[in-house]
């Protein structure tokens, strides 16, 4: 049983990178039974699927959500299903239907059940070109060029209408790239951050989407799972903002994760060949300040960039061996 009272919750996106390894940390916390993990189409690892229950379901249509709240009797939502950047481009409408619509539905759902708390993140696509780019500020210019960006944008206003508007408890953060040991990335800007260590593990050299000096902020998947249950769990009275905490561990640029991972694998080559998300990489933040996370809930990552290298390379050298890479 949860601190905050939580009976039922349920995952939206449970299938995706940061979703897969929310609901099993979630499940590790409060109960195998009281997590109630969903996706859309894709079938869950086998981990996931025996570890609690499961349901497929379609965020943008309503009917969906609401039959699987009310079988479990849902009283939180962890909202993690979205289409991110890169395919956001290339399936603008779709990123729209899922992104807003499906958030639309969420809220509603919430809303009218009247549960105890939502969590729905936003991502640094908020920011653009016109954001200051060097620690980029908790409230500044917030004028995305990308799909993606426009729906986080929207996503963090529709929460935070919904906070004031009728006192439903939602909360989130503005993840930055989420580096993972565990599962493949889903179609992000950030995704090379994820593939070159397995490239690296097989085959010991890597082509980058991006070019060598293009610095981002990033965070490992345990400080992002972190993050996300500590915000959840914080006392609501001590949140000046709600929806759209700026989150920050590290930044670098592939040439510095080249750098770092040769420390440990010398013969590891990366070439580049920037492509289409470069151009939206270069309108995202370089460093964030996330002083009002720090302030507000406590925030602090556990993991930089050297301990992450370590630990990824780590990880993943062991499945290779294995066989399981």
């Amino acid at each position: 049983m949860s601190k905050i009272g939580t009976k039922i919750i349920l995952v939206t996106g449970a299938c995706g990178q940061i979703g897969s390894e929310l609901t099993l940390a979630l499940r590790a916390q409060y109960g195998g039974d009281n997590v109630v993990a969903t996706g859309h189409r894709t079938e869950p690892d086998p981990e996931l699927r025996d570890s609690g229950p499961f349901a497929f379901i379609d965020v943008s249509r309503r009917e969906t959500i609401e039959s699987v709240v009310d079988r479990y009797g849902v009283d939180t939502i962890y909202h993690m299903a979205a289409i991110l950047s890169a395919t956001g481009e290339q399936k603008p409408q779709l990123a729209w239907d899922v992104n807003i619509n499906g958030l639309y539905n969420v809220l509603e759902v919430a809303r009218e059940r009247q549960m105890v708390r939502l969590f729905c993140p936003s991502s640094i696509a908020a920011f653009g070109p016109e954001t200051p780019r060097d620690n980029t500020p908790q409230e500044t210019i917030l004028r995305p060029k990308t799909m993606y960006g426009v729906t986080k944008v929207a996503g963090e206003l529709l929460c935070d209408y919904y906070f004031h508007r009728f006192g439903l408890d939602v909360r989130g953060v503005r993840y930055p790239g989420i580096i993972s040991s565990e599962t493949l990335p889903g179609g992000g800007t950030t995704d090379y951050a994820v593939e070159i260590f397995y490239e690296a593990t097989k085959h010991g050299r890597y082509t980058c989407f991006l070019r060598e000096d293009t610095v981002l902020p990033m965070m490992y998947m345990p400080d992002c799972i972190k993050a996300t249950i500590d915000l959840m769990d914080a006392d609501l009275a001590q949140l000046k903002h709600h929806s759209d905490f700026n989150l920050a561990a590290f930044s670098f640029s592939p040439v510095e994760l080249v750098a770092e991972i040769q420390k440990h694998i010398p013969d590891f080559v990366c070439e580049y060949e920037p492509d289409f998300r470069q151009e939206i990489a270069d309108s995202w933040p370089r460093t964030i300040d996330d002083s009002a996370a720090r302030e507000e809930w406590g925030w602090e990552p556990d993991y930089d960039l050297p301990a992450m290298v370590a630990d990824m390379l780590e990880k993943l050298g062991q499945r290779h061996a294995e066989g399981r890479l």
